[in-house]
């Protein structure tokens, strides 16, 4: 039986008070582990714990720490008050679930994850604990994503038609993850690629680490006609492609399964593909961890949490409190 309570403090951000860890906070704090290196996770922490990868990405997007330190998958490291193991999320290169280990038992954070596996990062990977906290982006019954392989081959199918048409294919993909997905798709398919400058200084880093990408050119020195061009979905599309005959524009996103998407993005196209876990995906992660308490954050967190109790199992949402302090023991 554990020792005393495990407690849980979370106020823009989880807080492990036994350890002294924060874990993705939004504020700049003393020593936090960094699940992946998405602005939204990341910041300027005093001290960073995070993979080697995640470190080198965000180097990458100048989110430079003042201190880092690197922990591979797998390895554990001692904390003052217990200890810490790090385990591929799936999401993007380096993204990681972090597994915490104290006298009073065990918890694990998702971050950000996915657990189907994509070409471009690790797959995830699983453990047991007594609490988890997970994220649910997409935890409504509605977000069931179709496979990737037929997703994959819709895509192929938009550029090639497009280029038939006297087009250039634009496809839009945020720049750290999604982009390098959407090359790893393209890759063997003989197209001539152009992509952002942003998009090419994160590709870097994945190469380093051993993915694989077709060749490619940056969008500022390429011919554009009879391209594929890979853009981020808030760059300049006006100015970057001005000197393209004629585009036809598509966008990559698991919001893609939402009716409105391609209004939304002003797109011709939608691929619903995305880097988060479905709802499916979701309710199978729970039964893999086995968890006795679970915590949920973002997205659909408490309609999530709800149906977690109509299964039985103990679940809250921490979306509806901006402070609070928990203990499970």
């Amino acid at each position: 039986m554990p020792e005393k309570a495990f407690s849980l403090h979370y106020k823009q951000g989880l807080f492990l008070p036994e350890l002294n860890l924060w874990l993705d906070p939004s504020k700049r704090v003393r020593q936090a582990f960094v699940s992946h290196a998405h602005a939204d996770h990341a910041r300027a922490h005093q001290h960073v714990i995070a993979t080697p990868q995640t470190l080198a990405l965000m180097k990458a997007r100048n989110m430079s720490a003042g201190e880092t330190q690197a922990l591979p998958f797998d390895r554990s490291l001692d904390l003052k008050g217990g200890r810490i193991e790090l385990f591929p999320a799936g999401h993007v290169l380096g993204s990681a679930q972090i597994r915490v280990e104290t006298a009073s038992g065990s918890l694990i954070y998702t971050g950000d994850f996915k657990t189907r596996k994509g070409l471009s990062c690790e797959a995830a990977g699983s453990r047991t604990a007594d609490v988890l906290v997970m994220e649910t982006t997409f935890g409504l019954p509605r977000y069931r994503f179709p496979s990737a392989e037929s997703v994959h081959a819709e895509l192929i199918a938009f550029c090639r038609q497009a280029l038939a048409d006297g087009c250039v294919p634009v496809v839009m993909g945020y720049s750290l993850g999604k982009a390098q997905e959407i090359l790893a798709i393209l890759r063997g398919q003989a197209f001539d690629i152009a992509v952002h400058e942003s998009i090419a200084r994160i590709c870097d880093v994945y190469r380093f680490y051993g993915v694989e990408f077709p060749p490619y050119g940056r969008l500022r020195d390429q011919d554009l006609d009879g391209c594929v061009v890979v853009i981020p979905p808030n760059a300049d599309r006006k100015r970057l492609l001005s000197r393209a005959p004629k585009t036809r524009t598509a966008v990559v996103t698991g919001w893609g399964l939402d009716p409105s998407a391609r209004f939304r993005y002003g797109c011709d196209a939608v691929f619903p593909l995305s880097d988060h876990a479905d709802y499916d995906e979701l309710l199978a992660f729970v039964q893999s961890v086995n968890p006795k308490l679970v915590y949920t954050l973002h997205g659909s967190a408490e309609s999530f949490a709800q149906d977690l109790r109509a299964r039985g199992i103990e679940a809250r949402s921490l979306i509806s409190n901006n402070q609070l302090e928990l203990e499970f023991g």
